[in-house]
């Protein structure tokens, strides 16, 4: 997982559908993509995704999603296995609008916990000497520190990417089996206790496309008869564990309610699409990430 082929850049639109839907999809996709270089060493095209997230002790990462705020950003560690020579991916995850900005650092696992508990970056935590992987590690330090963000919740998956032949700029992912779970240590492991699944049985489909959508996009969206929702994948795990349980600071909000409408509203998107088209605009839905 070292070869990364990180898209800086670009924009996404989720959808939920049901395994018998992903499968007629996954055939249609693979005429014009093929699957990434993981997916295709697995032979069920599918290779395991953890994130281990982080956010402020008045969880305020969660509340910028719940609020539907449009500019926000979400601070993880992405790994793979438990192989202690692999990396760790220090990754900042913004939103500007419409747009998805990345950046990330693949980080040598010995240096995680020195890392999340402050210690400064330096080249050596890095496995690549690329410059921009430093500045990544920096700049996700530096949020860490200004909002005093901490490890929260461990958000696994199996993923099945497709990407383009040529480039990266174009991509489908379903991601199957997601699950999230308190955890509130610098400890990358696998392991999970206590966990939720947010989706049941749901397969998430994400878009990806770094510059114009793809006419085949459209054609696919329409064939398949599916609407485009949110999917927050840290933001649902922790309103289904109960803030309580991840927040030292917390009591029951005023605006509890709009948690239990936002977990409605995901659950819905073709009532949520109906409020929308009737001009209801506390109804309209969130293009979560």
């Amino acid at each position: 997982m070292e070869n990364d082929k990180l898209q800086p850049q670009r924009f996404e639109l989720k959808y939920l559908v049901n395994e018998d839907v992903a499968l007629a999809m996954r055939d249609f996709v693979r005429s014009y993509l093929v699957p990434d270089e993981f997916a295709s060493k697995s032979p069920t095209l599918a290779y395991p995704n953890h994130s281990l997230y982080l956010d402020s002790d008045d969880l305020r990462m969660y509340w910028d999603v719940i609020n539907g705020n449009k500019n926000r950003y979400k601070l993880r560690l992405r790994f793979y296995d438990d192989n202690p020579a692999a990396p760790v991916f220090f990754e900042i995850k913004r939103r500007s609008d419409n747009a998805i900005l990345k950046e990330r650092g693949a980080v040598r696992r010995e240096y995680v916990r020195s890392l999340l508990a402050g210690h400064l970056p330096e080249p050596g935590h890095l496995v690549s000497s690329n410059p921009k992987h430093l500045t990544a590690l920096q700049n996700f330090c530096r949020l860490m520190h200004d909002c005093g963000a901490s490890p929260k919740t461990h958000v696994c998956y199996l993923r099945e990417a497709w990407m383009s032949l040529r480039d990266n700029s174009v991509r489908v992912t379903f991601d199957r089996e997601v699950y999230s779970a308190p955890h509130t240590e610098p400890v990358i492991t696998t392991h999970m206790a206590n966990s939720v699944k947010p989706w049941g049985e749901l397969v998430i489909l994400e878009l990806k496309f770094t510059s114009r959508f793809p006419n085949w996009f459209f054609e696919m969206v329409r064939l398949f008869n599916v609407m485009q929702c949110g999917v927050a994948k840290y933001a649902e795990g922790v309103a289904i564990l109960g803030e309580e349980r991840l927040n030292p600071l917390f009591h029951q909000p005023e605006s509890a309610d709009r948690v239990e409408k936002f977990l409605r509203e995901h659950r819905n998107p073709r009532q949520n699409r109906k409020n929308a088209a009737e001009g209801d605009s506390d109804n309209l839905i969130w293009t979560t990430s």
